[in-house]
């Protein structure tokens, strides 16, 4: 009897052992199903359950658990408790994969532990030595000190739009922002995300930016950046709340779906956009291999009402990668977005892709300089066509950084440079826009002093001023209306004049090259360098630049235009020529297409301007007299340049040259004559009274006879194209139906030409 006692509690403890494992295995099934389908929130519920309850866990699936619990919490933006559970797996185990080692440092870091971050860096730079962030953020992390260079030349707000929700990627539309948010909508049902239990994202619109005023921050934990894939269960329903700000309103019912929107941009029109959604294809088809509805970019335009139409993807999506965040440049001819298309160098890249005549490229990666292992993010091209962006792959504080690159042929000329604090954090900063001199603007962060979620900021450049004194090498009197050129990093910047006190007053960019030229009639020109890569942090500095006295010098000045909009021409590179001495002297136009030289009295010059796309000119010049300035101004022609020809009009159903046309085209020849490498397309129009192939057949033999004026003179047929667009391109209000005056509708029988190609 007491063994057959014996016997049963053995049997019972056996059961009670064989059930403990079934349940265990039961508890970390559940969470890793909840991991799976990325709903992170219960999938930490879930596994710290696993790791707390069951105190005898299998070591291998312990060390599951923790694995994905540390990542769980990263994609949370939780770093506190990603820093924790990496922390205790490194102690741990041994055998851990490398991206542990990574993900512990970008936790470290984003908790502002730099010095432990970097060895964790070092650790994976060994474990992966072909990833250079390893190496990267293992020197860089040296010295932090220089991320907070420029940190007192800004001033950054909190802003009033923030709701309790995320709130991200603002963008400027009319007088105001349009931007990405989760805050709560109308209506009794609310759908959220399963990745982190928040609404979708939908675009809103905050009218007026004068009345974006800086507040106090309120103070709370962080959470998760914006946006993202959808996860397998799709859309959820919670209860609302109302929502806290009245001015701001959804910027468009027919954009906003009941999947994720934003962000977007805007053409310069202001009447067309691209954004970014969530792949909304019905059931499979929606959905990449792995049950994901990813990103894509859609276009629409506005009616006359004012409504979003015509919404319709671009050609590049795909079902089974992301493409999102587009920026479109500020001539609307290149479109850079984000993907993780294959062939990436990491987890998404910047690419870019050309847009003309409503037709797209081909999406290009924008290579090695602007994209890393990392994640490249929230592009944004200002007016100068500097490039920012979002990315964790390049040194930073943590998180996403902010960095800036100059643009040349859609690559970074002098590699990226990171904004610094206070633009960027030891968090996520990201969705940054700007003017064009950097002086203002917007982005979005989930810094620790934010709300409950990303948040907007607004910030303002505060100036750290340098006072430039010019004066008489001789007399040390002041120089009053000297030339002082400002060259920054080899390019042109702004000119200015020198007051009553010899002085010009300036901001300086942190970071950067510069040199002072000054000119001014009866002086030798004199030019000084300074660097503020080195310079403390005074609110003001001085330079003084001394002028000899010098009657021989003469000087060359003027502005470089495009003859197609008479619009100062930037990034021209002029070179002034001694042929006497057999030297050169450079400089690379600026905003106001501007420049100048010092020059020898009775002296031959020859001055060249040469511009990617543009036709280059060159013309002679002689000083004659000691001290003289000479204003040599030039026009340049480019690719696509398209150009009215006033007087080049035809009587109605007609279409030989008339007598006052001819004058014109003759002008058409003296310009193909000077630049013989140039082609042009003859574009003849028509008004709209006839048919529509009436006309169109009318505006070709127009177009022609234009062809075979200039072919009379000795232009080569090989250099010309002519084509007849009928009416299809009026002037004016004078369509089909319309009851306009005989003037009127001449003004649309007209004739243009196009640069084609100009070398």
């Amino acid at each position: 009897m007491k063994t057959c006692r014996q016997t049963l509690l053995l049997a019972v403890s056996m059961l009670l052992l064989s059930l403990g494992a079934m349940a265990q295995s039961a508890r970390l099934r559940t969470a890793n199903k909840q991991f799976d389908n990325m709903s992170y929130i219960s999938a930490v519920r879930a596994y710290e359950d696993f790791l707390r309850l069951d105190k005898r866990n299998d070591p291998l699936e312990n060390r599951e658990a923790l694995v994905k619990l540390g990542y769980s919490y990263r994609r949370l933006q939780d770093t506190r408790n990603a820093e924790r559970v990496y922390g205790e797996l490194i102690n741990k185990y041994t055998d851990i994969p490398s991206e542990v080692y990574l993900y512990y440092a970008q936790s470290l870091a984003a908790n502002r532990k730099y010095r432990e971050s970097q060895k964790m860096y070092a650790k994976y730079g060994e474990m992966q030595a072909e990833d250079l962030r390893g190496r990267k953020f293992t020197v860089s992390y040296m010295d932090v000190d220089r991320f907070y260079q420029d940190s007192s030349s800004y001033k950054v707000d909190y802003l009033p739009l923030n709701s309790r929700q995320a709130d991200f990627s603002p963008m400027y539309y009319q007088s105001g922002l349009v931007f990405v948010s989760a805050r709560d909508e109308t209506g009794v049902v609310k759908r959220v995300f399963n990745y982190n239990q928040t609404p979708f994202l939908d675009l809103y619109f905050h009218p007026d930016t004068a009345q974006l005023k800086g507040t106090p921050e309120p103070t709370s934990e962080t959470a998760t950046l914006g946006g993202g894939d959808l996860d397998k269960t799709d859309a959820k329903s919670a209860t609302a709340e109302p929502a806290t700000l009245t001015k701001t309103e959804v910027f468009s019912r027919t954009l906003n779906t009941k999947y994720h929107e934003g962000p977007m941009t805007f053409f310069k029109d202001q009447k067309r956009i691209i954004f970014t959604r969530n792949n909304d294809d019905k059931g499979k088809s929606g959905k990449s291999n792995e049950g994901v509805r990813k990103l894509k970019l859609f276009y629409a335009e506005q009616d006359d009402k004012g409504k979003w139409v015509n919404i319709k993807e671009l050609p590049f999506n795909s079902k089974d990668y992301s493409c999102g965040h587009p920026a479109l440049s500020a001539d609307d001819s290149k479109l850079y977005f984000v993907s993780d298309m294959p062939g990436g160098y990491g987890g998404t890249d910047l690419y870019v892709v050309d847009y003309k005549d409503g037709q797209w490229g081909t999406p290009v990666n924008m290579g090695r300089e602007i994209n890393t292992e990392g994640n490249e993010m929230f592009p944004f091209v200002d007016s100068n066509n500097l490039l920012y962006f979002s990315s964790d792959g390049h040194e930073g504080l943590g998180g996403l950084d902010v960095f800036m690159a100059e643009l040349k042929d859609d690559i970074a000329l002098q590699g990226v440079q990171n904004l610094g604090a206070p633009i960027n954090s030891e968090r996520d900063d990201f969705g940054f826009i700007t003017d064009a001199s950097r002086t203002s603007g917007y982005f979005s962060s989930n810094r620790k002093r934010g709300a409950s979620d990303d948040n907007i900021y607004s910030f303002r450049r505060i100036c750290k001023q340098l006072n430039i004194y010019v004066y008489d090498a001789k007399t040390k009197e002041p120089i009053e209306t000297a030339d002082v050129r400002v060259v920054k990093g080899g390019v042109n910047q702004e000119l200015q004049q020198t007051g009553m006190d010899g002085s010009i007053r300036m901001c300086l960019d942190a970071g950067a090259e510069y040199e002072f030229k000054a000119i001014k009639e009866g002086y030798a020109a004199n030019s000084l360098r300074f660097s503020t890569l080195t310079q403390s942090s005074n609110p003001t500095m001085g330079l003084a630049i001394y002028l000899e006295r010098n009657e021989n010098t003469s000087i060359v000045k003027g502005v470089i235009r495009r003859e197609v909009d008479q619009q100062p021409a930037d990034g021209v590179k002029v070179t002034l020529r001694n042929e006497k001495k057999n030297s050169e002297k450079t400089v690379t136009t600026g905003p106001d297409g501007g420049y100048e030289f010092d020059m020898d009295p009775n002296s031959n010059y020859t001055i060249k301007t040469e511009k990617d796309r543009y036709a280059s000119d060159q013309n002679q010049i002689r000083t004659r007299k000691k001290g003289e300035i000479v204003e040599n101004n030039v026009g340049i022609y480019g690719e696509g340049d398209v150009f009215r020809l006033d007087n080049i009009y035809y009587d109605l159903d007609k279409f030989f040259i008339r007598p006052d046309a001819a004058k014109e085209l003759d002008r058409v020849v003296s310009l193909l004559k000077k630049y013989p490498q140039m082609a042009v397309e003859l574009r003849s129009h028509t008004d709209s009274r006839a048919s529509d192939d009436y006309n169109n057949k009318l505006s070709e033999r127009r177009a022609r006879a234009a062809y075979d004026y200039l072919v009379r003179r000795g232009v080569s047929p090989m250099r010309l194209v002519a084509k007849g667009y009928g009416e299809s391109q009026p002037v004016n209000e004078c369509a089909d139906g319309e009851n306009c005056t005989e003037s009127e509708h001449q003004l649309n029988r007209r004739t243009e030409f196009k640069i084609l190609t100009v070398q």
